[in-house]
């Protein structure tokens, strides 16, 4: 699993011109499942809900979504798979297969709230249209929960 995030004042995703998730201060995940593998969905969870992006009272990055009660917006993206070693067009072949991608990320979104989050999430396979209002700028990439 490969997993883009970007914190946020506020997301929200658009399929058919309606909001089908929406979030205010918090993490938005763009999410690519990879590989076929079977990653550990509570051991993302955890990683998502506790990685400490969010300012303390000193102005450090110290707190996490579980600290400041932040909202999170899963959005399922295969193109982050892209291998671009060869020529100018992207391959898309790292990319789960569809039906073990959806399962994956919904199991995230489960693993996710189960800890207490609150998660809003895109919709799998659809045309989306992503908005968000970045703070800080702050984006972390990650590979390996």
């Amino acid at each position: 699993m490969r997993v883009l995030i970007q914190r946020v004042l506020e997301a929200s995703v658009r399929v058919d011109g309606e909001v089908v998730g929406s979030i205010g201060p918090g993490l938005l995940a763009l999410v690519c499942a990879m590989d076929d593998e079977q990653p550990k969905a509570g051991e993302w969870a955890r990683r998502l809900a506790g990685l400490r992006v969010f300012e303390d009272e000193s102005g450090r990055m110290n707190r996490s979504l579980e600290d400041t009660g932040g909202d999170l917006l899963l959005v399922p993206q295969f193109t982050l798979s892209a291998d671009m070693k060869k020529g100018l067009r992207p391959s898309f072949g790292r990319a789960s297969s569809p039906t073990l991608a959806a399962q994956q990320i919904d199991e995230l979104a489960a693993a996710c709230a189960d800890r207490g989050l609150t998660v809003a999430t895109g919709r799998f396979g659809a045309d989306m249209k992503v908005s968000l209002i970045n703070d800080g700028p702050v984006t972390i990439w990650i590979d390996k929960p």
